[in-house]
């Protein structure tokens, strides 16, 4: 993929390609919290190429939580339930927010769901 703007618009470009489909495989909610407002594709891996287990359809607000935004306590409790989730962009995306947080409960959390170990290896080694 070419690089700079006209890269990035032609990334932007196809990971809204997916946006449908996202959209039937979520139900129309937000792939982390269940809300069903402003809903858009947010990539896991920015950068490779777009493909929907990379990407998990997110509302505005897990959206900013999920590019660095500072998340309230109930938030990630919301997020919690993310990580049983089988897909890498919607279990690992949730992950990589409660290790950044550094909630108490984030790792032990991370430890009981179903994520192979090969990811849960992954997102203890980027937070550390």
């Amino acid at each position: 993929m070419a690089k700079g703007y006209d890269g990035n618009r032609e990334q932007k470009e196809l990971v809204a390609s997916f946006g449908k489909s996202l959209g039937k495989r979520a139900k129309f909610a937000c792939e982390w919290c269940g809300a069903k407002d402003d809903l858009r594709p947010w990539e896991y891996r920015s950068g490779e190429e777009p493909a929907p287990e990379l990407l998990a359809l997110l509302c505005g607000r897990c959206r900013v939580i999920a590019d660095g935004g500072k998340a309230e306590e109930g938030e990630l409790h919301a997020l919690r339930n993310a990580l049983w989730n089988d897909l890498e962009a919607i279990a690992g995306g949730a992950g990589r927010v409660l290790l950044r947080s550094k909630v108490p409960w984030a790792r032990e959390a991370i430890e009981e769901s179903i994520y192979d170990e090969e990811l849960k290896e992954k997102l203890f080694k980027e937070s550390r």
